[in-house]
């Protein structure tokens, strides 16, 4: 089904969550070596499609227990042609491994969708640059023209939304928005944050919001706050009215900063019952927020502790 901007079943409200931390859960404790922290070429061969089919369907059985929808997000975060062109990808082979990912979402989804919890294929986008250190920032019209391809091949997949992950900087996600515009296909943009609640670019949420908003007539179907600790931008959102466009966690389970994380070599898997409790205080204050899932060191544990008491 191809979902148009206010169509998104999200949008009506209850639940829906996401998967956890799939880099970090394949790394730790699936064994895998992921080169530049990508999981698409896992996409390469039966036995890798088999490992990201058993990592997704780990977490299916938690929607049912708090009767949630799932946003199935595609694990396309680096199939983007920086990263992809490190790994030894042409242009043709990325365009075809964001189709298979999506192939793969929408066989879950068939599989495993049930009336009272319907599911969402959402293709990932990554930033072209480091998801914690932003390098030379691309103009709006640069990041529209390098996102394009993406975006395209995912549009032509079939996918119901696209959602741009660990955004660092504002120009960045509008050049995104406008190439997911240009596929009229929804789009998410998930902004990430430092320990003091800014982007690594500098701004505030608040002014990147607003300023994405601005230059896209408020493109975005809604914001994602990911890949940062709750502690790091709980005391960022406030009362304003941008607040509202945030209708999606998915924090880390590690009260790291991102330098601190980039550094270590064991992981911090954080406390997955108190990152629930937390994920519930954000949601008595910020009741529309209702998008819920992981990011860099959760696993299945985290999600069933956040839908379990967010449900209650």
């Amino acid at each position: 089904m191809r979902y148009t901007h206010k169509r998104l079943p999200q949008l009506d409200g209850g639940l829906f969550l996401t998967d956890s931390g799939i880099e970090t859960t394949l790394i730790f404790h699936y064994g895998l070596e992921l080169p530049y922290f990508a999981a698409f070429p896992l996409l390469k061969d039966a036995e890798g499609r088999q490992t990201l089919r058993d990592y997704y369907a780990q977490h299916f059985s938690i929607p049912g227990q708090v009767r949630a929808g799932f946003i199935l997000e595609s694990p396309t975060w680096r199939a983007n042609p920086n990263w992809a062109r490190k790994l030894g990808y042409s242009a043709q082979d990325l365009a075809d491994i964001n189709r298979a990912a999506i192939d793969l979402m929408h066989e879950l989804r068939r599989e495993f969708e049930t009336p009272s919890t319907p599911m969402v294929v959402s293709g990932c986008v990554g930033p072209a640059d480091d998801g914690y250190r932003p390098g030379s920032i691309m103009s709006a019209d640069e990041a529209e023209a390098y996102h394009s391809a993406q975006i395209g091949a995912l549009a032509s997949a079939g996918v119901n939304q696209v959602t741009a992950m660990t955004m660092t900087n504002v120009p960045e996600a509008i050049g995104i928005v406008r190439a997911a515009q240009a596929q009229t296909l929804p789009v998410v943009i998930s902004f990430t944050v430092e320990t003091d609640g800014r982007l690594p670019a500098g701004e505030t949420l608040g002014e990147a919001i607003q300023a994405v908003d601005a230059a896209t007539d408020a493109g975005p179907a809604y914001y994602i706050v990911n890949c940062a600790h709750p502690t790091h931008f709980d005391t960022a959102l406030g009362q304003a009215d941008w607040v509202r466009r945030i209708k999606g966690i998915r924090a880390n389970a590690s009260r790291c900063s991102h330098a601190e994380l980039d550094e270590a070599d064991t992981l911090d898997d954080g406390n997955p019952a108190e990152l629930g409790q937390q994920y519930a205080s954000l949601r008595s204050r910020y009741p529309w927020i209702n998008v819920l899932g992981g990011c860099c060191g959760t696993d299945r544990r985290h999600i069933e502790h956040i839908a379990t008491a967010c449900a209650a």
